[in-house]
């Protein structure tokens, strides 16, 4: 389904035409939504008169380009979105060819063809932003250096405007982008406010796999403009290029950026006097001040008013994951949690520093695991979402020695410091999931210290139980709140932590677990019935003799294992009708889960899981998917909807009393279960513990 999505501001002008072009441009049934940007003259009394049948949504205030975007794509959940300004005029067929474009593999956001009115074509493509491109277009001017691509952004080549191609991004008057590259990427950065938003999605889709498609069959007239004539346009898009640099790479590359930028307009302004070099005076001014974030509409006082009262910036936060962001599954509570929060708050996640140095014979696959480290060290600090910051320190886990875990913890925690500094995180909010980062966080600066309590690690068969369980008591003695997503383990450290034990319930994705029309074609093509799991095939965790058990008896079925493994799988793929499709990217999860007949949580009878609240039981019911489990506490909220088998003997059973007869409820009932519990009431619930009174 399609959804085309208009920005207005003070658009009574042109919106209509942009309306009455998209019927013959391939609309057909498509959701049109206006999206107003509380205009003060006629926009949305124009837009109501060009079509009737357009859903207006009011934003009630002037939230910029990426905001009204951001409003638009959050009322056309489940649709392809079509994001137009409103001085677009769509030719005949655009949008069927955009849509076709958009279904080319690996496609994620189609764009057209732009000219003015009279067919001049608009030079619409982009290179990405580089220093060097920025001299290049310093020194040279935009369309010399664009001739070579290493001296120029703007791609000027004739011939790339007549071909199908792809681009690093391209101008955001008109792109189409795909259900699959919104749920993926997640919304715009609000905070550029116009400019540079656009700029940053695509180089992120581009980042995360999906293509940016020029097709020039799909035309487009844009009358545009604003930007070439008004000063303080020009001097907000400018100032953004350099912002847009230091988010992407830094404030050291930033800074090298900032002054490219600023030799360009320094050369325009001294070669073009008087009104021509105004906006490029402007443009300077701009980046000689260039405030962190462009100031929003109503920020400011008018002149001559009284200075408002300051009140402290919000913190940002620093959170200690058990998990490493760049080889884990990304769907553990530590990244959504601050996934979540990082449209709101600055976020750094610091990737797991281990409990243990792995060593043959008490730790499976060994050099596998010291080489993804290692390689995960290397990337260091990676930004992959606006706001959402990724650091990989170099540890040295021997937490058995008294003196070598001191110097980890002097060697990790100046890495976290000279991070934070160069993020402006002075008094961060700590969220620490795992015990080993106590020794680092234990003389940090915060405004707080939460514990996220997840599991009892010191349980885990790998960890020096001593050493860990030590941490974790120091941990729940001096936290200012304890978080648990298990209510059993809440009970039992209730003594140690008092009032402040919270519990806070796992979340879960909803618009990302919606069921697919089909299957992917590997996945279609292992006959059904299919009982299937999703996550890290981990013996402690996994019970691999039920599974076993579970392959021999239902040999009718086929059991679909999706998921990284630490257990030899050999004993499972020997059946000949156990299908282990090994680590498959979290995006495409729902897709394959889609084609499950049953889906299974196979656990092993230990601490660990007693103490458990998996993530992957809301994310099988928000797709409708019939569960069997074995019994672990947790599960005592969720027996209407979930098979629960104690023994052996019965979680086969119920396997094929699933098969036979479904879920417990019907299908739109499971996920209608779990549609309030989505991961930013999470982290609302999370700010309030971390800010409100302690």
């Amino acid at each position: 389904m399609l959804a085309i999505v208009i920005v207005t501001y003070f658009s009574e002008r042109v919106i209509g035409d942009c309306l009455r072009s998209l019927q013959d441009a391939g609309a057909g049934d498509a959701r049109v939504l206006v999206v107003d940007n509380d205009s003060g003259d006629g926009t949305v009394a124009a837009a109501r008169a060009a079509l009737p049948a357009v859903e207006v949504v009011p934003t009630g205030r002037n939230a910029g380009f990426a905001g009204g975007v951001n409003a638009g794509i959050a009322a056309a959940s489940g649709c392809d979105v079509l994001v137009l300004n409103p001085d677009i005029r769509l030719a005949p067929g655009a949008i069927t060819a955009l849509r076709e474009a958009l279904a080319v593999p690996g496609t994620g956001i189609a764009v057209p063809r732009l000219t003015a009115e009279d067919g001049t074509v608009h030079f619409s493509l982009r290179r990405k932003p580089t220093v060097m491109r920025a001299l290049g277009e310093a020194l040279l001017g935009g369309h010399r250096a664009g001739r070579v691509p290493a001296l120029g952004e703007l791609v000027v080549a004739a011939g790339a405007y007549e071909r199908p191609g792809t681009a690093d991004w391209a101008t955001g008057a008109a792109w189409l982008v795909s259900r699959a590259c919104l749920d993926a990427l997640g919304p715009l950065e609000e905070r550029y406010f116009l400019y540079s938003e656009e700029t940053e999605y695509m180089l992120r889709a581009g980042e995360h796999g999906f293509a940016v498609r020029y097709e020039p069959r799909a035309h487009a007239v844009h009358l545009g403009g604003e930007q070439g004539t008004s000063s303080s346009l020009w001097a907000l898009a400018t100032a953004n290029r350099v912002r847009l640099h230091r988010e992407r790479h830094g404030r050291a590359r930033a800074l090298a950026m900032r002054g490219a930028v600023l030799l360009n307009e320094a050369i325009r302004a001294l070669t073009r006097p008087g009104q021509g070099g105004a906006k490029h005076r402007a443009a300077l001014r701009a980046l000689v001040r260039l405030p962190r974030w462009p100031e929003q509409p109503g920020a400011t006082e008018q002149p001559g008013a009284a200075d408002p009262p300051r009140t402290a910036d919000p913190p940002g936060y620093v959170c200690f994951a058990a998990q490493d962001w760049w080889y884990h599954n990304r769907a553990h509570s530590d990244f959504q949690l601050m996934r979540a929060l990082a449209g709101r708050r600055k976020v750094l996640v610091v990737n797991s520093i281990g409990m243990r140095m792995p060593a043959p014979g008490t730790t499976t696959h060994v050099t596998r695991r010291v080489l993804r480290k290692l390689r995960s060290v290397a990337k260091f600090l990676r930004q992959p979402f606006p706001g959402f910051y990724v650091m990989s320190p170099l540890p040295l886990p021997f937490y058995g020695s008294p003196v070598l875990r001191r110097v980890n913890a002097l060697l990790v925690r100046a890495q976290v410091r000279a991070v934070c500094l160069a993020l402006g995180l002075r008094r961060p909010v700590m969220v620490v999931t795992i015990p080993t980062a106590w020794d680092v966080v234990r003389p940090m600066p915060r405004h707080a210290l939460l514990y996220n309590r997840s599991d009892r690690h010191s349980a885990f068969p790998e960890a020096d139980a001593a050493v860990i369980g030590a941490l974790e008591n120091e941990l729940l003695a001096r936290a200012d709140r304890v978080l648990y997503a298990s209510r059993t383990l809440m009970a039992e450290e209730r003594e140690l932590t008092g009032e402040r034990a919270c519990f806070l319930d796992h979340g879960v994705d909803v618009d990302h677990f919606t069921r697919a029309a089909e299957p992917p074609p590997d996945l279609a093509a292992v006959p059904g019935p299919r009982v299937g799991f999703f996550g890290a095939l981990d013996e402690f965790v996994v019970d691999v003799g039920l599974l076993e058990r579970l392959a021999a008896e239902l040999p009718q079925a086929s059991l679909v294992l999706i998921g990284d493994a630490t257990a030899p799988m050999e004993r499972l793929t020997a059946h000949p009708n156990v299908r282990w499709f090994g680590f498959v990217p979290y995006e495409r999860i729902p897709a394959y889960a889609s084609g499950f007949d049953v889906a299974i949580m196979p656990w092993q009878d230990n601490a660990w899981i007693r103490h458990a609240n998996p993530i992957k039981l809301k994310e099988y019911l928000a797709l409708g998917l019939p569960v069997v489990s074995t019994d672990f506490p947790e599960l005592a909220h969720y027996r209407d909807r979930v098979r629960v088998a104690a023994t052996p003997e019965a979680f086969v059973a119920a396997v094929k009393a699933a098969l036979a007869e479904g879920g417990p409820r019907p299908a739109a009932e499971l996920r209608a279960s779990v549609l309030g519990m989505s991961w930013s009431s999470r982290a609302d619930r999370l700010l309030e513990l971390a800010e409100g009174e302690r």
